[in-house]
C-alpha cells in the first residue's frame, strides 16, 4: 500500500494491514482492536522496537486506523476506544512506557480527526474509555489512564488548532465512563 506524506507516496505495509481489516461479520470495534493489535504486536514484538521508533511504528497504525474510522463514517466512540486498546495490547507495554504511548496515541487520534473534520467529542470518548478499559494492562489506575489519555487528546488538538482545543477541552468536561476526567491545572478552568 502506498500512502502520501509530505507530498510524496511512501511504501507503509503495516497501514495496509489497518486499513484492510480482516473480513467477516464481525463488529466495527472488534475488526478495528484485532487489526490495530496485530500491527501495533508485529511491529515492536517483530522487529523489536522501543523508544522513538516504537512511537513512530504506532503513529503510522494509528493515523490510518483513525483515518479509516473518519471517513468510513458511523460512530467513532467504539473505533477509537478500540484503536486505543490495540495499541496498549499491542505493545505489551507497562506503567510509565505504556502511559508515554497511550498519550501519543491519543494526540493521533485527536489530529487526524480534526483534519477530516471528524465528530472530536466522540472521539475523544472513545479514547478516555479505551484509556479507562486499558489501565489494568497498562498496570496503572484508571484515572491516572484517562487523565493521561485526555492530555495526549489536547497536545494533538493544540496542533490542530484553537478551535479543535476548544471542541476537545468541551468533550473533557463532561463526564466519561461515569467518571469527571481530570484534567492539568492551567487546562481545568
Amino acid at each position: 500500500m502506498t500512502e502520501e506524506q509530505n507530498g510524496g507516496v511512501v511504501d507503509h505495509p503495516v497501514v495496509a494491514t489497518v486499513i484492510n481489516p480482516v473480513p467477516g461479520n464481525r463488529d466495527v470495534f472488534s475488526a478495528i482492536l484485532e487489526s490495530v493489535t496485530q500491527s501495533i504486536a508485529s511491529s515492536a514484538k517483530g522487529t523489536g522496537l522501543t523508544g522513538a521508533p516504537l512511537l513512530d511504528a504506532v503513529s503510522g497504525v494509528v493515523a490510518a486506523a483513525a483515518r479509516e474510522a473518519v471517513e468510513k463514517g458511523g460512530d467513532l466512540v467504539p473505533g477509537t476506544k478500540a484503536i486505543i486498546m490495540g495499541v496498549i495490547r499491542g505493545t505489551g507495554a507497562t506503567n510509565e512506557e505504556a502511559l508515554k504511548i497511550l498519550s501519543h496515541a491519543a494526540k493521533i487520534i485527536i489530529h487526524h480527526t480534526a483534519d477530516r473534520n471528524g465528530n472530536l467529542a466522540a472521539a475523544i470518548k472513545g479514547i478516555v474509555l479505551g484509556a479507562i478499559a486499558s489501565a489494568r494492562t497498562m498496570g496503572v489506575d484508571t484515572a491516572r489512564a484517562a487523565s493521561t489519555a485526555a492530555q495526549g487528546a489536547l497536545e494533538g488538538a493544540s496542533q490542530a488548532g484553537s478551535v479543535t482545543v476548544e471542541r476537545v477541552l468541551g468533550a473533557l468536561k463532561e463526564p466519561i465512563g461515569g467518571k469527571k476526567v481530570l484534567l492539568p491545572e492551567p487546562l481545568a478552568t
